[in-house]
């Protein structure tokens, strides 16, 4: 496996790009958060499914992946998997046609686009990343069950 990946990246094998589909992300180094809660489902749904085999592919792929891309790119930060790493896997499983992946990864993404593109027409140009601040009211949690109009 380790061998084929390294065609892979460089562009030997599948489709010659030297990109490993669903490795890396520009903005989570460390882990994709979205991946870590769809590997969970996925390796559910594989349980589930009779797919473990293919699930501990994934899984081997993803741990290797990301090692031989610091090593062949010469990086220093580390290397995720990002939510789509798993997505093809989970939709395979749920028998969605592998001609709707495409629209489904757009779809879900076209909100995304759009505010980017217009955050970009207003700052002629610049995507602006800002830094997270909750400036909201914090709530104890209810139960659900206990839970009226009022809180």
């Amino acid at each position: 496996m380790r061998e084929y990946l390294i065609k892979i990246l460089d562009k030997e094998a599948f489709d010659k790009s030297g990109l490993i589909y669903g490795m890396g992300h520009a903005v989570y180094t460390e882990s994709d958060p979205r991946q870590v809660i769809l590997k969970e489902y996925a390796q559910k749904l594989a349980m589930e499914k009779g797919k473990m085999d293919e699930f501990e592919l994934y899984s081997h792929v993803e741990q290797i992946s990301g090692e031989l891309i610091m090593q062949r790119r010469r990086l220093f930060r580390p290397i995720c998997a990002n939510v789509d790493f798993y997505s093809g896997f989970v939709y395979t499983m749920l028998g969605i046609p592998t001609e709707l992946f495409t629209p489904i990864f757009a779809i879900s993404r076209m909100s995304g686009w759009s505010a980017h593109r217009l955050e970009e027409i207003c700052n002629n140009g610049k995507i602006i990343r800002p830094a997270y601040k909750f400036v909201g009211v914090h709530k104890e949690y209810t139960n659900m069950e206990e839970r009226t109009w009022e809180n």
